[in-house]
């Protein structure tokens, strides 16, 4: 385990941690990993912190990942998280099955001969003797306490943690947002669509798709298996193959609904010198440099006329000079059909139709979505029901004429038209204006904090405590939040984290959970945003945690302020994108000083929404300066 490992198990910053090696001769001395990242057995910190009376707790998540992880070594980690997975999904599959082998006079050949027989589907072959029956009893008790499909997230989510250099994996929001739109195809719950990722990775972005059948190749052996996996184990439709899909395609005939694709950046090697005269490239031999190109018409030759294709691409490929013949060609085709940017430095979302034999289409929707990813999807929903009309948000639709010039540059930002409000010459001034107001404005809004001559030590508890006393009382938001139309507001992540109101919508369903005045919405990610709603009504959106408090007892905007600032330092495991919340650490206050505690915390997150608002005026200021200088429409005073 490494240094975050222990600072996790005793519930301590890693600073603390550092500070054990420096100070106490005994501490273990490290067994592997390097000097900068040293790796340290587990039973040995185990008896130093008895020793020294340091209070810790070891899940049995965190005991069946060190015990796996001490299995092998990191280049066969991979291997051994897809073996634990293979056997969870053979506990799924066949419950009774590893009891009986573990009663049998040879419970590793049985267990080896059951499991292989209940998971026959998996792309490539299992080694069942990379784990010991130890690890596999751990592992069967870990099913039994969160279900097969938890056990083997926890493991995925830490064996990408460990391997976050080697691994890409796609953002959960933005495979979300995929999702959605790919959704929009036929009907909103996707049972009928059929979905390709060549380039699937882990599973990422086809896990939102377990209602469809779901297709995936992956040139790495492992991958492919963890990929598997996570969709069995959601009883998904699912088949995946190994293999580079473009030197040795796993679906040659296949014609989806919906290909999606986040495919490797900047690869050299993808095969341009044997791939030279394919028929995939229709729009063009993709050169050298630009294999995300070669990708783009791969999944293109995969999907059904009129079919979406929905690709994350690198921000240099929309305006790079080898690849502007293969963009004009998409263009007048009328095959691609949006560009999107997800986040400042990229990745970019291209949109793309294979062509069905109408008339192509004069229009290409450019949008920058790096304000939030809600409003891309509004923005392709009403572009596609009519690419004339002016699309919400930042999206707008440009004509293809207009794009097809020596550099055919499709960057969202080059072409971002004018507001009204937002002309340099008309709106320059009354932004500055408005700018020196917001920052004047700024010291009413500090809170009175006083420093002490010396740290407070007050007696504390935790989250878990508080509810088992009955002070609060934790309720989960749905995985997915379905996307419609409705009438019943839901308050967000993106809303919660920007301190604005209910941005999303859907439909009345008994098991949805109503906000009252007075809860706490947390998110169940390291961001920490949390805060108290003011106004009821709203419904409780996916990745949220309600927080309802004995009003009595505890004042909600102290324990928003807890979750808040604390939550991060509380996470599951070190790296890990999720928070144990239950784990939050809070002082032990009277109702009162609670209270004192809790209008400090909410004038702090009165002035984290200003700062925010006078930001977005900076930038914009500096944006109409520099449009209104180089355009000719303002000029230097002096």
């Amino acid at each position: 385990m490494n240094a975050g490992d222990i600072a996790r198990l005793a519930d301590v910053g890693r600073a603390a941690v550092s500070n054990w090696r420096r100070r106490y001769d005994d501490f273990p001395q490290p067994v592997g990993g390097t000097a900068a990242s040293p790796l340290f057995s587990l039973p040995e910190v185990e008896d130093w912190l008895r020793r020294n009376g340091k209070s810790y707790e070891m899940s049995l998540g965190e005991r069946v990942w060190q015990r796996l992880r001490a299995s092998g070594d990191d280049l066969r980690l991979g291997d051994l998280v897809g073996c634990a997975g293979a056997f969870l999904l053979f506990l799924r599959r066949d419950p009774g099955g590893w009891r009986e082998a573990a009663r049998s006079s040879e419970p590793a050949k049985r267990l080896h001969q059951a499991a292989a027989t209940a998971t026959a589907d998996l792309p490539v072959p299992v080694d069942w003797s990379l784990i010991d029956a130890r690890l596999y009893r751990l592992l069967a008790d870990l099913a039994a306490e969160q279900g097969p499909l938890g056990a083997f997230e926890l493991l995925c989510e830490r064996y990408v943690v460990a391997h976050s250099r080697q691994l890409s994996v796609t953002r959960a929001d933005i495979a979300e947002l995929v999702a959605r739109l790919a959704r929009l195809e036929e009907s909103p719950a996707g049972e009928s669509l059929t979905v390709l990722d060549p380039s699937c990775g882990v599973g990422a972005m086809l896990l939102p798709f377990t209602g469809a059948r779901v297709l995936g190749q992956e040139s790495g052996d492992t991958a492919a298996l963890l990929t598997a996996v996570r969709l069995l184990l959601r009883d998904a439709r699912a088949e995946v193959v190994a293999g580079d899909s473009l030197r040795l395609d796993g679906f040659p005939d296949l014609r989806a609904d919906v290909v999606v694709c986040d495919p490797p950046f900047n690869e050299r090697a993808w095969g341009y010198e044997e791939l030279t005269g394919d028929p995939r490239w229709e729009y063009g031999l993709p050169p050298r440099g630009e294999s995300e190109l070669a990708w783009v018409q791969h999944c293109l030759a995969h999907v059904r006329p009129g079919g979406l294709v929905a690709i994350l691409m690198p921000v240099a490929a929309a305006g790079r000079r080898p690849g502007k013949r293969i963009r004009g060609n998409l263009l007048r085709a009328g095959a691609l059909r949006a560009v999107v940017t997800l986040a400042p430095g990229g990745p970019d979302l291209w949109l793309l139709r294979r062509p069905a034999g109408e008339r192509p289409s004069s229009l290409v929707l450019l949008m920058d979505g790096t304000g939030g990813l809600p409003g891309v999807e509004a923005a392709w929903r009403a572009f596609t029901a009519d690419p004339e009309s002016e699309a919400p948000g930042t999206g707008h639709a440009v004509r293809i004429i207009d794009l097809l010039d020596d550099e055919v540059d499709l960057t969202p930002a080059r072409h971002r038209p004018y507001r009204e409000e937002e002309d340099p010459a008309l709106g320059f001034a009354a932004v500055r204006d408005r700018f020196h107001a917001a920052v004047a404005a700024l010291p009413q809004y500090t809170p009175a904090i006083a420093a002490l001559a010396e740290t407070r030590d007050l007696p504390s508890t935790t989250i878990g405590e508080l509810v088992r006393a009955g002070l609060v009382t934790i309720h989960q938001g749905p995985p997915k939040m379905p996307a419609d139309l409705g009438e019943v507001p839901v308050l967000t992540a993106a809303d919660l984290a920007g301190g604005g109101g209910p941005s999303g919508r859907t439909s009345h369903d008994p098991g949805h959970i109503t906000l009252e005045a007075g809860d706490v919405v947390a998110t169940s990610t390291t961001e920490g945003a949390a805060r108290t709603v003011t106004e009821g009504g709203a419904v409780l959106g996916s990745q949220l945690h309600l927080y309802r408090v004995d009003h009595d007892r505890m004042d909600p905007d102290f324990l928003a302020g807890y979750l808040r600032y604390a939550g991060a330092a509380t996470r599951a495991y070190p790296g890990a994108s999720r928070v144990d919340a239950r784990r939050v650490r809070i002082p032990r206050l009277s109702l009162p000083e609670q209270r004192v505690y809790g209008r400090a915390f909410r004038e702090l997150l009165a002035l984290e929404d200003r700062l925010r608002e006078t930001t977005a005026l900076g930038e914009t200021l500096i944006r109409l300066g520099f449009d209104g200088l180089i355009g000719g429409h303002l000029r230097p005073n002096g």
